[in-house]
C-alpha cells in the first residue's frame, strides 16, 4: 500500500471493538489495552488496582513512507473530535460516523472522540530498515502470539519482535554489553502479577544498549527502567496500557549518557523520570536527554527529576521539543528529596495541554473508598522543591543549580500555577531562567502572569 505498511494482527489477539481504522484505504487492526479511568491511587496496599478504576482503550500502529489519509469509522456519530498533540495542526473532518484526516509524517497521535475516555492511540512510525536475518545471537519473534516468559539477555544478544507479533513476556539484562531490543511488535506483561515480571524492559549495569520501535503494554511495575546503565538509546518506543499501581513509564536511575527520543508514554504514575536510588547512590546521573516525546500522564508527573535523588550529582538533564497532552499533578518537576547536587537542567520547547476536564487526583484511603470527582482542578506547570519525602533515603538534603525553562507553551482554559522552594540557606535553589513562555499564544513576561510563586531559599530567578 502506497505510503503505509500495515501488518495483520494475530488471529488469537482480541482486538478493540467498536472502531474501524483505515490508512490509505487499508484496514489497520486496532488493538485493545487497559488505561486508567480516574486519578485514584494508593501506596501499594498488597492487592492490585481494581478493574473498575480502569477502562478499555484502543491503539494501532503502522509504518509510513509518505503522507497518508486516515479514516476512523465510529459506532456513533461523534459530537467532538480532538487530535493531540494539537501543535501538529491536524484538523479532522467528521461526517456522520466517519472521521477523516491527513498525516504528513510519522508521529504518535491521540484521537479523542467525545472526550478523553476510550481514546485511540495511533502510532505511525518510520519504516523498519534492518529486520534481522536469523543468527544465534538474535532471538526473533515473528507474527503471531508468543509466551516466552522472562527473557534474560547476555552481552552481544538481541531480541527482535516483528510487526504482527504479540510477545507475552519481559526482557531483562544485568551487566550486559552491546544488546538490542527492537522491532515493531508488542511486548505485554499482563499475565504477570505485581513484581513477577519486573516491567517490560529492566536493565541493570548494562552498556551500549539500543531499544527501538516496539510497543510495551500493561507492565506489572515500572514499565521500562534502567539502573546504573550507560550509553543507551531508546527510540520510537510506545508505552500504552499502563494502569496498575506504580506503572511508571521510562525511569532512568543513576545512569550516564542516555537518550530517549521520538517516543510515546501514557503512564499511571510518573512518565519520563530521572532518579537516583539508594542502592545505586554512589553513581551519578549525567547527560540524559528526552526529546521529541509525547506524554499522557494519568497520575503523577509528566517530566520529573526525583523524588529519589540519591547520587553525588544529577547533571546535564534535558527535556526537549516534547508534548504533554494530559497531565495530573505537575507537568515539569524537580522534586529533590535526597543529597545530590542537581545542576544544569533544561526544559526547552515544551508544549503542554491541559484540556478540560482535568480530574482531581485523590488518594484512596481504604479498599471500599470510591472516587468522587471535584470541579475546578488544574495541574501545576513547573515546580522545583527541595524537601524530604516518603521516598527519601538520605538524611542530608541537596541543592539545585542552573535550571532553564525556555519556550514553554501552555494551552488551557486558565493559566496553571508554578512554584519554586528551597529547604534552607545551605540547601537552596540558585539560578533559574524563564524564557519564551506563552499561554494560549500570548507571551508571558512577569511572575504574576506566569502565576509563579517563589518561596524561601531561592535565588536568582530571572525572566529573559
Amino acid at each position: 500500500m502506497d505510503g503505509a505498511i500495515v501488518t495483520a494482527a494475530p488471529s488469537e489477539e482480541k482486538l478493540f471493538a467498536g472502531h474501524r481504522l483505515r490508512v490509505n484505504g487499508a484496514d489497520v487492526p486496532v488493538y485493545a489495552c487497559r488505561v486508567s479511568a480516574m486519578p485514584f491511587n494508593q501506596v501499594w496496599p498488597g492487592y492490585q488496582r481494581p478493574l473498575d478504576q480502569s477502562e478499555r482503550a484502543g491503539f494501532a500502529y503502522w509504518d509510513m513512507t509518505a503522507p497518508v489519509r486516515v479514516e476512523i469509522d465510529c459506532p456513533n456519530a461523534p459530537k467532538t473530535v480532538a487530535i493531540r498533540p494539537t501543535h501538529l495542526g491536524i484538523i479532522p473532518k467528521a461526517q456522520g460516523r466517519r472521521i477523516t484526516f491527513d498525516l504528513a509524517a510519522p508521529s504518535p497521535l491521540v484521537v479523542e472522540i467525545d472526550g478523553p475516555h476510550g481514546a485511540l492511540h495511533l502510532f505511525a512510525g518510520p519504516p523498519e530498515k534492518d529486520a534481522p536475518a536469523p543468527a544465534p545471537s538474535i532471538r526473533s519473534f515473528g507474527p503471531g502470539v508468543h509466551h516466552p516468559g522472562r527473557i534474560q539477555l547476555a552481552s552481544g544478544q538481541s531480541v527482535h519482535i516483528a510487526a504482527g507479533a504479540v510477545v507475552y513476556g519481559a526482557i531483562h539484562a544485568q551487566g550486559s554489553d552491546s544488546i538490542r531490543i527492537f522491532g515493531r511488535g508488542i511486548l505485554d506483561q499482563s499475565p504477570f502479577e505485581r513484581g513477577k515480571g519486573g516491567g517490560a524492559v529492566r536493565l541493570t549495569d548494562c552498556s551500549n544498549v539500543t531499544i527501538e520501535g516496539i510497543i510495551m503494554r500493561d507492565p506489572d511495575v515500572w514499565c521500562c527502567s534502567l539502573f546504573g546503565c550507560h550509553d543507551v538509546t531508546i527510540r520510537n518506543v510506545k508505552l500504552v496500557g499502563l494502569w496498575r499501581y506504580n506503572a511508571d513509564g521510562i525511569d532512568v536511575c543513576n545512569c550516564r549518557r542516555v537518550t530517549v527520543e521520538d517516543s510515546f508514554v501514557r503512564a499511571f504514575d510518573d512518565a519520563l523520570v530521572v532518579k537516583g536510588l539508594k542502592h545505586r547512590g554512589d553513581l551519578p546521573v549525567e547527560h540524559v536527554t528526552f526529546r521529541r516525546c509525547v506524554v499522557w500522564c494519568d497520575w503523577g508527573r509528566s517530566m520529573e527529576i526525583g523524588a529519589e535523588t540519591c547520587a553525588p550529582e544529577i547533571s546535564n538533564v534535558a527535556f526537549l521539543d516534547s508534548d504533554v497532552v494530559h497531565t495530573t499533578h505537575i507537568a515539569m518537576d524537580i522534586q529533590h528529596g535526597d543529597r545530590a547536587l542537581v545542576r544544569d537542567i533544561r526544559f526547552e520547547n515544551i508544549r503542554i495541554e491541559m484540556p478540560e476536564p482535568n480530574p482531581h487526583p485523590a488518594m484512596q484511603k481504604d479498599r471500599d473508598d470510591c472516587y468522587e470527582p471535584r470541579d475546578g482542578y488544574l495541574p501545576a506547570l513547573a515546580v522545583i522543591v527541595i524537601h524530604g519525602t516518603n521516598y527519601s533515603a538520605d538524611k542530608e538534603r541537596g541543592r539545585v543549580r542552573n535550571v532553564v525553562f525556555r519556550n514553554i507553551s501552555i494551552r488551557a482554559d486558565r493559566m496553571p500555577h508554578s512554584a519554586f522552594r528551597g529547604f534552607d540557606e545551605e540547601h537552596n535553589v540558585d539560578g533559574v531562567t524563564l524564557s519564551g513562555w506563552q499561554f494560549n499564544g500570548k507571551p508571558l513576561s512577569t511572575f504574576e502572569a506566569m502565576r509563579l510563586g517563589v518561596a524561601g531559599h531561592v535565588r536568582n530567578v530571572t525572566i529573559e
